[in-house]
């Protein structure tokens, strides 16, 4: 059984540790739990790992967040994986920080990058996990929150959340979604 997970994020270190780049940053902890490397490749740095016999497959775009769905969907095609074997990890500012939510489909909530995904793979009917990022800005200052750097605070959390966020993906590929949602969403 193969799988896909697509950490959503920004390429370039202006980005490297903020909101927006939750998804790279939870990938990159997962990779290193397996001492796997990330290696550039075509629209996305990949990795393999194993879980459980299940070959698990690791991208981070290169395409930017706004046009995620172009790595996703080559990806997909590249290896052969079904859309409801891909979970997308991407950060949410209407959970509260920390918080995690795994769906097996749903709306773009406004968010370009799965606005992308549900245009170039048909539709919106994809798992995801969603990080709660909060909404702790000025009115009309969202873009300068998601593309901020965390706060002390929220570094100092962000381990335990992320090692959460691990386990739900290793749910998702082992138990499924359905069982994962049950027992891990907050």
């Amino acid at each position: 059984m193969k799988y896909l997970i697509i950490g959503l994020g920004n390429i370039g270190a202006e980005y490297e540790l903020t909101r927006h780049n939750i998804g790279f940053l939870i990938l990159d902890r997962l990779a290193d739990k397996h001492d796997a490397k990330f290696e550039m490749d075509r629209l996305a740095y990949h990795t393999e790992i194993k879980h459980k016999g299940r070959a698990i497959h690791l991208i981070k775009p290169t395409t930017y967040m706004n046009l995620s769905g172009k790595a996703m969907r080559h990806w997909m095609t590249e290896l052969k994986i079904q859309k409801e074997n891909c979970l997308v990890i991407v950060d949410d500012i209407a959970i509260p920080f920390g918080k995690l939510r795994m769906r097996a489909k749903g709306s773009d909530a406004g968010h370009n990058g799965l606005k992308n995904i549900a245009d170039l793979t048909g539709g919106q009917n994809y798992p995801r996990l969603k990080f709660g990022i909060g909404d702790d800005f000025p009115k009309g200052r969202q873009v300068d929150y998601v593309l901020s750097k965390f706060t002390q605070k929220e570094f100092d959390e962000l381990p335990f959340a992320m090692d959460k966020a691990i386990d739900m993906i290793y749910g998702f590929t082992s138990i499924g979604i359905t069982r994962t949602m049950n027992q891990y969403n907050d």
